[in-house]
């Protein structure tokens, strides 16, 4: 048959014509709008609240060291960085100019490579501005954050008031102000709620890349081979035959760690560097038994030193309290992952950017809204927690609060 002859036939017969891959993509986008719509609707509003209560400490921060006349360097140099403070300067410079030594610190090489990677790329479409590009993904990964937790309370069976609820927590935790800054919690955050919407779905192949991602862009990530092997562990328990995408979702985030630590060998020598850096004495420090490390802050309160490292003790009691309640009114693989993530935030010496190693440890966040069903409970620790979120980060602008 002629080319003339069948584009008549497929004229004639529009069954017999081949679906163009236009029509196939716009209707896909229909049907992920309309799945996605109700989910980020209620993303939407904590989302810019928590972002208002920012910006609003972050100009506190700037009138009291403009008004006071504060000089000390630390101080202002944080109030200076604005959303790219403390880690966040770290991120825009590996952004910007790579792992290069004589661009940003040595000690650079801890922070994982995704998120700067993806800001470096999207920076150049932008014209070469890798710190927007870097909020951008930032703040849109902290949006669909918001969607994903939502979605995820929904699908394990709870209702629409505790899903709505674990969504304006997720954006107003105490330590969740680093959702707004440059950091790297935001997307790896949105590659572990996927990954657990994943895995509960059985769709191991996406949970094995979502599992990848994640360890690439927080060394944390690589604790979501818990959850993973747990629920490989259920499929087994029922005797069914693990499938090829079920060892890959228990293997995404260890490879994703080794893909970076490989990375390091070959361009530095070392392959633990990355390792070394972040447990060298001025960063995360030696690695200790959480009772040692508790014990070590709690001892600044009796003894007047390092009184406010001593602040992360009543933080560790609760998050402890949150993992064992988590283990009994969640499934065994969220209170798996959360109890691995809290251990490893409780085996440092340094307790510094504990909070912020909770958030990581999302479950602990779902079980606590779980817990404050009742009205009035419900209320009052959101408006507790949103204080504390403006007071840390007015804090961590004015160089008192290490996030």
């Amino acid at each position: 048959m002629s080319d003339h002859a069948a584009v008549a036939t497929a004229r004639g017969n529009p069954a017999a014509a081949p679906a163009t891959p236009a029509p196939r993509f716009a209707a896909r986008t229909r049907r992920w709008w309309t799945a996605a719509r109700p989910h980020l609707i209620v993303a939407v509003p904590p989302w810019i609240v928590a972002r208002v209560l920012v910006l609003g400490a972050l100009a506190v921060a700037h009138f009291l060291v403009n008004n006071l006349h504060v000089h000390d360097p630390a101080v202002v140099a944080q109030v200076h960085q604005g959303l790219f403070a403390w880690d966040a300067g770290f991120y825009r410079g590996i952004a910007e100019h790579g792992y290069e030594f004589g661009a940003v610190r040595h000690d650079a090489v801890r922070f994982f490579p995704l998120l700067p990677l993806a800001a470096r790329g999207l920076g150049t479409v932008l014209g070469g501005r890798a710190d927007v590009a870097l909020l951008l993904i930032v703040e849109t990964s902290a949006l669909v954050l918001g969607a994903l937790v939502h979605h995820l309370v929904l699908s394990e069976g709870r209702d629409p008031a505790t899903a709505r609820r674990a969504t304006w927590l997720m954006a107003l935790f105490p330590s969740a102000f680093v959702l707004v800054l440059g950091y790297a919690e935001a997307p790896a955050l949105a590659f572990a709620v996927g990954a657990f919407l994943a895995l509960r779905a059985r769709r191991w192949w996406w949970a094995a890349g979502l599992c990848l991602l994640c360890a690439l862009t927080r060394p944390l990530g690589v604790l979501l081979v818990v959850p993973a092997a747990v629920e490989a562990g259920r499929l087994l328990r029922s005797r069914r035959r693990l499938r090829p995408g079920v060892a890959a979702a228990v293997l995404g985030a260890p490879v994703g760690l080794a893909v970076f630590l490989v990375w390091s060998w070959r361009r530095y020598g070392d392959f633990l560097l990355p390792v070394r850096v972040q447990t060298a004495a001025t960063h995360r420090g030696a690695v200790v038994d959480p009772f040692t490390a508790i014990f070590h802050e709690g001892r600044g309160i009796l003894q007047g030193h390092h009184v406010g490292s001593a602040l992360h003790v009543p933080w560790a009691i609760v998050l402890v309290a949150l993992t064992v309640v988590c283990f009994r009114r969640w499934p065994a693989s969220y209170g798996a992952f959360a109890a691995a993530v809290l251990a490893v935030a409780l085996s440092s010496k340094n307790l510094d950017s504990l909070e912020r190693y909770a958030l990581g440890a999302f479950p602990l966040v779902l079980t606590l809204a779980d817990l404050v069903a009742a009205q009035w409970l419900d209320r009052a620790v959101l408006v507790l927690s949103a204080a504390a979120f403006e007071g840390y980060a007015l804090l961590a602008f004015l160089n008192a609060y290490v996030p």
